[in-house]
């Protein structure tokens, strides 16, 4: 299956093929991809996951030019 391209390590019988290049640099930018996604959603919805605020709430910045008449 695996062929005998790249070099590989054998640890106790298993054998672990070394990944190409393309495959780790991939892989990191998807796991930055990926952490970058959960910092920003943890920054938008993390009072409300922590129980801070309740969804229907809203945001505190409710100077939509309404005045005290709303």
């Amino acid at each position: 299956m695996g062929g005998g391209h790249g070099g590989s390590t054998t640890y106790k019988g298993v054998t672990l093929h070394h990944p190409k290049r393309w495959h780790v640099v991939t892989g990191k930018g998807l796991c930055v991809v990926m952490w970058f996604w959960v910092l920003y959603r943890a920054k938008q919805d993390g009072p409300v996951v922590l129980g801070w605020r309740h969804p229907w709430e809203g945001r505190d910045d409710h100077s939509h030019g309404h005045g005290d008449k709303h």
